[in-house]
């Protein structure tokens, strides 16, 4: 008798961070079989970001213990603004990429079909599919992690924009006249809000003067300050860390106020690095601040929750945007 699991349908779904690449596979029913994970090295250039990217897909595919053939389809989300049409990176400031055809160049070292989307929209089409099972008319997405990102589904459909740069709520000015982030917008979300302005910040307070466990934990130079340190700072008592990320978590309260009032969604999701580390202590500064800015009449019945996928969310709706290129659903 055949293996039933030789026929079996199979997804890829890559996650291509700032600062992390994450790949897992998927059966069918999107049930989780094995993940991989990889640094980004962004510094190292886009042809060395590509090659971990194809490395961390074959990884994932032999830990399933899945044949490539049996790899029906394989979505990618990455940073940028993504051309629809084309698959191409408009522009994504974390890995300094421009204009690169990130979909002809995959399909062509992977040898499969390659869907590459926006990596925010895809982690919303993911927590809204599986999470939710597509109930929510209106769900509004944002993830603050290396920079912040979202997604935004209405009326059930995502929403891409017209040169796919839809969702891109980081990069509102909220500062107005403020300094300019990663993104390079003046006074952006993500210039107060995103984890690397936070160790931005850090780093100018220490060079100060200003004392953290940070120095113990990240190293004396402070180069490369993740999420995880500054939970372990803060469970270890460090009010200053405390302190900024408490500011940091207000910015990003204020700023989903400000969608809810224009989008009125049904429910707000919030994952990311930072909520994944600090869910505790991030959420409910975030439901308080934003209870502040919401307009009294829009104001009922909406809530502000963290996904269950957390990490998981960008790869599971890397995968449903492949399966829906190759099936339609």
């Amino acid at each position: 008798m055949a293996d039933d699991s030789k026929r079996q349908k199979h997804w890829l779904g890559v996650d291509l961070g700032g600062t992390k690449i994450l790949a897992a596979v998927f059966d069918d029913r999107l049930q989780r079989l094995a993940r991989a994970k990889a640094e980004v090295r962004a510094t190292e250039g886009a042809d060395a970001v590509i090659n971990r990217i194809v490395d961390c897909a074959r990884e994932a595919a032999a830990k399933a213990e899945v044949g490539w053939k049996q790899i029906q389809g394989v979505g990618v989300g990455a940073p940028s603004p993504i051309d629809e049409k084309t698959g191409r990176v408009i522009y994504a400031p974390n890995l300094d990429w421009t204009d690169l055809p990130l979909q002809d160049i995959l399909r062509k070292r992977l040898n499969a079909p390659v869907f590459v989307g926006n990596d925010c929209n895809l982690a919303t089409l993911g927590v809204h599919e599986v999470e939710y099972g597509a109930k929510p008319r209106n769900l509004l997405a944002i993830y603050p992690g290396t920079g912040i990102g979202g997604g935004l589904i209405v009326n059930g459909g995502l929403v891409n924009g017209f040169n796919g740069g839809a969702g891109e709520f980081g990069h509102m000015t909220l500062n107005y006249g403020g300094p300019s982030g990663i993104d390079k917008i003046p006074g952006s979300l993500e210039s107060v809000a995103g984890r690397a302005a936070i160790a931005a910040r850090i780093r100018r307070d220490v060079a100060n003067g200003q004392s953290t466990l940070l120095t113990e934990l990240a190293g004396p130079d402070l180069k490369e300050i993740k999420s995880n340190h500054l939970r372990k700072a803060i469970a270890r008592g460090d009010t200053y860390v405390e302190c900024v990320v408490r500011e940091a978590a207000g910015w990003v309260g204020a700023a989903i106020a400000s969608l809810i009032n224009v989008v009125n969604p049904e429910i707000v999701v919030v994952g990311g690095g930072m909520i994944e580390q600090m869910e505790d202590l991030i959420l409910p500064i975030l439901r308080a601040k934003a209870k502040e800015y919401i307009h009294p009449g829009v104001r009922k019945g909406i809530d502000i929750v963290a996904s269950k996928l957390a990490d998981d969310a960008g790869i599971v709706g890397a995968a449903v945007f492949a399966r829906r290129a190759v099936v339609g659903k």
